[in-house]
């Protein structure tokens, strides 16, 4: 979804920080012949990553400094060089100092710069599910850079559930695990419903012509970025921000002019029905590592009101659940990237042997 909520930086306040360099290794690794969970294959699945800092090997020769970050539906690993995030996070001294951490950030199947529908399968492209994108992780981390341990996984909403799964299918590959906004049981209820319209409604936009098209559609994909803002956003700031109709209109307007038309309609039906299979819920006790577990309290997809939060961290012996209140500088189902609010709790976690 980080794709679409990327147009929530027109609706929301200014970045707190200009950008800083952030020197990487950009690479591909290619898996030849891919099996899907469907049982569809690929010849060649390519796996798209930025790598920052410097692996670091023990006294086995093992990498021993890795933390791989996980992007959000529609994200890319890129996303996590914005200076809410990175800025706070990457600096001498921060929790992820890269002079001591070798920081990974793939592009999920379907994202970015890895293989997608849009490369020219488009329909015909396999149905890939979070299992797909955990398994080709797993295939960059071993087979790609070397990496049979982490020390942590860190995950924002879709790469949030994306860690779950890590705990419950490779227990112990991460020391620590940090999710970030989400919930570790089935996609279902509202959460399932707004994904379903935003499918349906890129579907039901003639142009779309079952993914045939020849210029995107573009009535189907507002519709999906206009149900991206109501889901990723603050309603508290967005009406500070936008006290009157037309000032919300033009807002409105002007961010899909600017960030929805960058969305590829058959990418988006990918990415957004891929967490059709999620559910790590009865899995969860095989988890015993540390767990910083965040939502934050005004996030229309993961609200508090369902208390499954509460319900499910008491499955995991080493796990803490914080809920981040609402203010007027929380950002929604966002603030799993503004790290002002959770970095000091990261620098816990990653300080728990």
């Amino acid at each position: 979804m980080a794709r679409l909520l990327a147009l929530l930086a027109l609706l929301l306040a200014a970045l707190p920080a200009s950008a800083q360099s952030w020197p990487g290794k950009e690479g591909d690794h290619l898996i030849k012949d891919f099996r899907f969970a469907s049982g569809e294959t690929l010849p060649e699945l390519r796996i798209h990553y930025l790598a920052l800092g410097t692996p670091h090997r023990g006294a086995d020769g093992r990498i021993d400094n890795a933390v791989m970050v996980l992007h959000g539906t529609g994200g890319t690993g890129k996303q996590f060089l914005a200076p809410q995030f990175a800025n706070e996070l990457y600096g001498p001294g921060q929790p992820l100092d890269l002079a001591r951490y070798y920081v990974i950030l793939p592009d999920n199947i379907g994202h970015g710069g890895s293989s997608k529908p849009s490369d020219g399968l488009r329909m015909a492209f396999p149905k890939y599910d979070y299992a797909d994108m955990i398994e080709a992780q797993r295939r960059l981390l071993v087979d790609g850079l070397g990496v049979d341990s982490l020390e942590a996984i860190i995950g924002t909403s879709m790469g949030c559930m994306h860690a779950f799964m890590w705990g419950t299918r490779h227990p112990g590959f991460a020391k620590r695990l940090a999710p970030f906004a989400c919930q570790p049981v089935e996609i279902a209820g509202r959460n399932r419903m707004w994904r379903k319209m935003i499918i349906d409604a890129i579907q039901a936009d003639p142009v779309w012509n079952n993914g045939n098209y020849t210029a995107q559609p573009l009535n189907g994909l507002r519709t999906a970025a206009y149900l991206s803002v109501i889901a990723g956003g603050n309603p508290v700031a967005l009406q500070a921000d936008y006290p009157t109709r037309a000032k919300a209109e033009e807002a409105l307007a002007a961010a899909f002019a600017t960030r929805g038309r960058g969305v590829d309609a058959n990418n988006a039906l990918y990415y957004y029905d891929a967490s059709r299979t999620y559910d790590p819920s009865p899995d969860l006790e095989r988890i015993t590592v540390p767990v910083l577990w965040i939502n934050s309290a005004d996030d229309f997809i993961n609200p508090p009101e369902l208390g499954i939060a509460e319900r499910e961290v008491k499955r995991m012996p080493r796990a803490r659940f914080i809920l981040i209140p609402a203010t007027r500088e929380t950002k929604g189902h966002g603030t799993h990237t503004w790290a002002k609010f959770w970095k000091a709790d990261l620098a816990q976690l990653l300080a728990t042997p």
